[in-house]
């Protein structure tokens, strides 16, 4: 069975990951020392390997950055009782902030040294509920337009089986980091 196999294939690699990241810098917030000469793609990168923190809301909603290139984030996550609404299936937010993550992070994986973003605008469509048999969705960035002022990207939740449960869009400011005084 093709599910079958690619939720093993998706469970095998959630596991080596979250391996890499725990026995790394664990969830935390970042430092200057963190992200200093590094670019967005290095940044991320250095999360995946667990040489800087990963953001903790990756433990609170349950979700995990699996992969990152150039233009591309892709986010695992477990759906769970702690996410439902209150008609018995996950609410909306969760899959709004596994879209924003995905999204965010395929603009962030353009961003040269020195260059930040923030979120302007997010636009979410949630075509089909997360029912309780669902184990577990992946979110999937691409960017789609990245400039000296605006960055924009398209991601879709899917399901092992290939199931389109959400897709989203965001539109992000781009602007220069500003550097961070020495305490």
């Amino acid at each position: 069975m093709a599910h079958s196999s690619t939720i093993d294939a998706w469970l095998a690699q959630e596991q080596e990951v979250l391996a890499r990241m725990h026995a790394g810098a664990g969830p935390g917030a970042l430092q200057a020392e963190h992200v200093s000469g590094k670019n967005g793609l290095e940044m991320m990168q250095a999360m995946l390997l667990g040489e800087v923190p990963y953001p903790p809301i990756a433990q609170t909603l349950d979700f995990t950055l699996l992969e990152v290139e150039e233009g591309r984030a892709v986010f695992q996550g477990t759906p769970g009782e702690k996410h439902l609404n209150p008609m018995g299936t996950i609410h909306g937010g969760w899959y709004a902030t596994l879209l924003d993550s995905a999204l965010g992070c395929a603009v962030h994986t353009m961003m040269p040294v020195g260059r930040g973003y923030t979120t302007a605008e997010l636009s979410v469509n949630l075509v089909r509920a997360i029912g309780p048999n669902v184990q577990r969705v992946r979110a999937e960035g691409r960017i789609i337009h990245c400039g000296r002022q605006l960055a924009t990207a398209d991601a879709r939740i899917v399901g092992p089986d290939g199931t389109l449960y959400a897709h989203g869009t965001t539109t992000c400011l781009v602007f220069e980091m500003r550097p961070q005084k020495a305490a």
